[in-house]
């Protein structure tokens, strides 16, 4: 065997460069690491660059965390080898590789994965499946606090190219640590010898690797950003979610709930893609419960069949008193479900909203029985009042309960999406029969 110190490094040292490949070929793995352990960072360089692919791959996994990094600054200036190296890595070799590595030094290897072994790492990271790690592009532009506005610019041009976004550049120090970011508006409206660190104020808005994807929509929404930064728990930058990424998600969401409030106990991604069995145990379940909740209004409709058959009349109005009831709940319903779902409101704002509620469904159900009584005060005055009195009632008690249904399921920890329109309506029939043939017995004394 060849000795570290004499042929290797005297190769290195006169530039023999194809006697250096044919004197590694010849050599093992173990025997190329224990080498490159052993040597400067340039000697580890140089002999790391004369290894074939299938050769670096497998020297690259068993060399030290601090070997590597020594490798990785030698490279910075052949992004292309080291882009090969790192795709070309086994998945959980790769994954080990990165949980070694320091938060700065994984970020930059990170941008240099292709799209599918980029989401396979962040998954096999441990970033959770709905988390903002999962979300996030390493494809940004960084800059020191130290660098002047010509010198940002510079640096734009040279690694813009691949970033998603150019709106907005972060600024962080050696450790690649977020200290803040910075509109690309206002670098290039400054002075070329202007530093960065006189453009920033050190206050910005980030989000953690770990927060929900939801969460991010929140803060888009609160903050109306292009895109955000995303850290680790030590602050270290280590990729942005864009716009883009967060509307994806904001529909994925919207549709999850728009299908539970079609009484829909589970979203269904593409009704064409799902078969027919799929689709039928997701309704039933839902729709005959509901059979079982309208039983009731016509259990209480026979409890009247005297006042009926007293004053037919009053079926006359009877759809328009239940429907009126149930569109005012399900309007009530999907704002609050809208308002929960955005995080607009808290829990302890129920009661609140409660007060509001009840005046705003006050002057809903005036306006909409001064409308109905114009018709009933035609076709059959004798009513007019029953109908009118019932239609603010049931307009009031419609809305409150839409808007209550949506915080007792937060607050039994179920899908506030759950208070579907289907049961706010078959509630909201029950009780608006209840209370107009109430009303007729007790004014027209039957």
């Amino acid at each position: 065997m060849i000795g570290i110190d004499t042929d290797l490094h005297l190769l290195i040292k006169e530039g023999a460069w194809r006697e250096l490949k044919a004197e590694l070929t010849n050599l093992d793995i173990p025997t190329i690491v224990f080498f490159i352990e052993q040597s400067n960072e340039l000697q580890s360089t140089i002999l790391f660059r004369f290894l074939s692919r299938e050769e670096a791959k497998e020297v690259f996994q068993e060399l030290t965390p601090s070997k590597q990094s020594d490798i990785i600054e030698g490279l910075a200036n052949h992004a292309n080898r080291l882009s090969d190296l790192m795709n070309d890595m086994n998945p959980d070799d790769r994954t080990a590789f990165f949980e070694e590595l320091p938060g700065n030094i994984a970020q930059q290897l990170m941008q240099l994965l292709n799209p599918e072994n980029l989401r396979q790492t962040t998954q096999l990271l441990g970033y959770p499946e709905e988390s903002i790690g999962r979300l996030m592009t390493p494809r940004f532009v960084a800059v020191k606090e130290h660098f002047t506005v010509s010198e940002t610019l510079e640096h734009i041009r040279k690694f813009g190219e691949d970033s998603e976004t150019l709106n907005v550049v972060y600024v962080v120090d050696r450790h690649w640590k977020l200290i803040d970011d910075i509109k690309i508006r206002d670098i290039i409206l400054a002075q070329s010898d202007d530093k960065i660190a006189d453009l920033i104020d050190n206050r910005f808005v980030a989000l953690s690797a770990f927060d929900d994807q939801e969460n991010a929509i929140k803060v888009f929404k609160d903050y109306n950003r292009v895109a955000l930064p995303v850290v680790d728990s030590v602050g270290t930058l280590l990729g942005i979610v864009t716009i883009d990424d967060i509307f994806d998600v904001a529909e994925e969401e919207d549709t999850e709930d728009f299908h539970r409030f079609g009484a829909i106990q589970d979203a269904v991604i593409s009704p064409i893609q799902a078969t027919v069995g799929f689709l039928y145990k997701k309704r039933i379940g839902w729709l005959m419960a509901l059979v079982v909740v309208n039983i009731f209004s016509g259990a209480i409709i026979s409890n009247y069949e005297s006042v009926i058959e007293s004053v037919v009349s009053l079926i006359f109005f009877l759809p328009l008193i239940i429907a009126s009831s149930g569109n005012a709940g399900s309007q009530s319903a999907t704002l609050m479900i809208r308002a929960i779902t955005m995080g607009d409101v808290q829990m302890g704002d129920w009661l609140k909203l409660l007060s509001k509620e009840i005046l705003v469904s006050l002057l809903l159900g005036i306006t909409m029985a001064l409308g109905v009584s114009l018709v009933a005060g035609y076709r059959a005055p004798e009513i007019m009042v029953v109908v009118s009195l019932s239609m603010v009632l049931s307009v009031m008690v419609g809305s409150i309960l839409g808007m209550l249904l949506p915080f007792i399921f937060t607050r039994l920890k179920l899908d506030p999406a759950a208070a579907s329109a289907p049961l706010i309506t078959s509630i909201s029939d029950i009780v608006g029969v209840l209370i107009y043939f109430s009303l007729a017995s007790w004014f027209l004394g039957l």
